[in-house]
């Protein structure tokens, strides 16, 4: 469960999460810098809830930038690696650059996405690099595991959005030559409409109506990714990454309620064991 999926203080988000049966859970870093009793604070509240925390997010437009701007963003990453190691995160998801200034050089974005990957080596955290559908160079998971492939870090690896794929409708036979060694995490969610037809109608979309898997249009594309990532090995996290305006006006036990429901679709539709959907504590689902 993703907590910028719900509304309310840390606190709130973290109980409604587990009560509902989750065991990990991906935060989002101003949820943490924006607590009131502070980082370290935030860092205690994680740790009582006695979730896993298997992501942080979000590093934005890292990648392609010089001069000063590139200084400013590699004094912004070393801050939220710190954050990352604090609440024990042991992975810094980064999207792709939207930025008007960032050079769109293969050989500059895979430079930089080393030097993150270097960044992070010695606090024993990994990058998770994300395909914006409506990143301004990368916008689609092939190309940043082409450019994660050349980066060639041991701690550089992919973040898989359904979002992203089913938005740009990219083809899923693309998985095949991806090394599901170097997916570190699986974000899943769909939407209400059947297409967005621009970047903007994807931005739109993503980061105001999403939905759970199992609400939205694409149910049966959706089962298929995840098929596929089970198929060709991956056995890493799964998490519910839904940004919607609407479910940030209910209260967060409603909706961890829904993404309950989402996990007991996933697992009927994706009849596989080796599904880390398949998971829960049995105990505190029912």
């Amino acid at each position: 469960m993703d907590t910028a999926t719900l509304a309310g203080p840390l606190e709130a988000r973290l109980s409604a999460v587990r009560a509902a049966g989750f065991s990990h859970v991906v935060l989002n870093a101003s949820e943490i810098a924006s607590h009131p009793g502070g980082e370290q604070a935030a860092a205690a509240a994680v740790r009582a809830s006695g979730l896993h925390v298997c992501g942080v997010q979000v590093l934005r437009d890292f990648e392609g930038l010089s001069g000063h701007l590139h200084d400013y963003k590699v004094d912004v990453a070393k801050a939220m690696l710190r954050m990352c190691r604090a609440v024990g995160s042991e992975l810094l998801v980064a999207w792709s650059s939207t930025s008007n200034h960032a050079s769109g050089d293969a050989a500059a974005l895979v430079r930089d996405l080393r030097k993150l990957a270097t960044l992070a080596l010695p606090l024993g955290i990994r990058i998770g690099y994300e395909a914006l559908s409506w990143g301004r160079h990368v916008d689609a998971y092939p190309k940043a595991a082409q450019l994660v492939d050349e980066a060639d870090r041991a701690n550089l690896g992919l973040v898989l959005d359904s979002f992203h794929v089913l938005a740009a409708r990219t083809a899923l036979d693309e998985l095949d030559y991806v090394d599901s060694r170097k997916i570190f995490l699986v974000q899943l969610s769909d939407f209400l409409w059947h297409e967005a037809r621009s970047a903007e109608e994807r931005g739109e979309a993503g980061r105001h109506a999403r939905v759970f898997p199992g609400e939205g249009v694409h149910s049966a594309e959706l089962a298929d990714f995840i098929r596929r990532l089970d198929e060709m090995g991956y056995r890493g996290d799964y998490s519910f990454e839904v940004f919607n305006d609407d479910y940030l006006q209910l209260p967060p036990a409603t909706v961890a309620g829904r993404a309950l429901k989402s996990a007991k679709w996933a697992i009927d539709h994706v009849s596989r064991r080796s599904l880390p959907l398949r998971r829960p504590d049995a105990r505190r689902a029912t």
